[in-house]
């Protein structure tokens, strides 16, 4: 009877400590779904260009997606750059319209106000 007691205890134990982890990486989840959510008008996967150097009531000039050099035109002056990509992926200021003469790098989830007026392009990389 007692070593039923014992074994019926043990797994009870080992039932509860699986259901917590469960509803810890049920929440874990959740966190990270809420970390690559739309911040400031910038969609997750995006990288952001605003107005000025500011949030600028959440209303990004540029909203740029794919992996690669985005030309910008007409950008003069303080400008506020979200990077809101996922999975560690990059952002840089780049002097030309090709990407190449590029300037610091710009991690995820991070935020920078630039003077824009040297800069032609915004480059994306993995």
């Amino acid at each position: 009877m007692r070593q039923i007691r014992s074994t019926i205890t043990k797994t009870a134990t080992v039932a509860t400590a699986l259901a917590a982890g469960l509803v810890l990486s049920i929440g874990g989840s959740a966190n990270a779904t809420q970390a690559a959510a739309t911040i400031h008008g910038c969609p997750s996967g995006a990288v952001c260009l605003y107005p000025d150097d500011s949030w600028s009531g959440d209303k990004p000039t540029y909203k740029f997606y794919s992996y690669g050099a985005h030309k910008i035109y007409n950008q003069y002056g303080m400008k506020r750059i979200f990077n809101n990509q996922t999975g560690g992926a990059i952002a840089r200021n780049c002097y030309d319209s090709a990407g190449k003469d590029c300037g610091g790098i710009q991690r995820a989830g991070t935020y920078a106000d630039y003077n824009y007026t040297p800069y032609n392009s915004i480059l994306l990389a993995p």
